[in-house]
């Protein structure tokens, strides 16, 4: 299933700290969903399938013995959570992701393309200001990259 999660939206999480996931994603999710701290200070949102190969493609060029992997391999566990949604579509945000993203009650959910993440309302507003402004730069930096392998100077 390819999926394409998109654009930003504000919501208020209720009193014991659900996330309403966004109507229109909710069939990605009926297999479960998992709740993941991200390196960004926000909370991933992937579904089941969608974490396990993020982390399979994580971890897939390392040697499974090495310092770097088992620490990856120990993050990606530990600061993970497996969810289903409830009837009424919610998810639980346990409390060591809400803290890591300094989640309290209003956040924006954001699509990333393969999966979402929920943001601190007012950090996702200064962080996605300072995206904006990077955009020349790494697309020129992007633009370097797929140009160095054809001789082009």
């Amino acid at each position: 299933m390819d999926i394409s999660f998109t654009g930003q939206a504000d919501y208020t999480l209720d009193a014991k700290n659900r996330l309403t996931v966004p109507a229109r994603y909710r069939d990605h999710f009926v297999k479960g969903l998992v709740l993941a701290k991200d390196i960004e200070p926000c909370v991933a949102v992937w579904p089941t399938k969608g974490y396990a190969a993020f982390c399979e493609e994580a971890l897939a060029s390392s040697n499974p013995m090495s310092a770097s992997a088992r620490k990856v391999r120990a993050f990606l566990a530990a600061n993970s959570y497996n969810v289903e949604l409830d009837g009424a579509g919610r998810a639980p945000v346990q409390s060591f992701l809400a803290e890591h993203a300094a989640i309290e009650r209003d956040v924006t959910v954001v699509g990333v393309g393969d999966h979402l993440q929920i943001w601190n309302r007012e950090r996702w507003r200064d962080y996605n200001q300072q995206l904006a402004a990077d955009m020349a730069s790494i697309a020129l930096a992007f633009d370097d990259v797929s140009h160095s392998g054809r001789g082009n100077s």
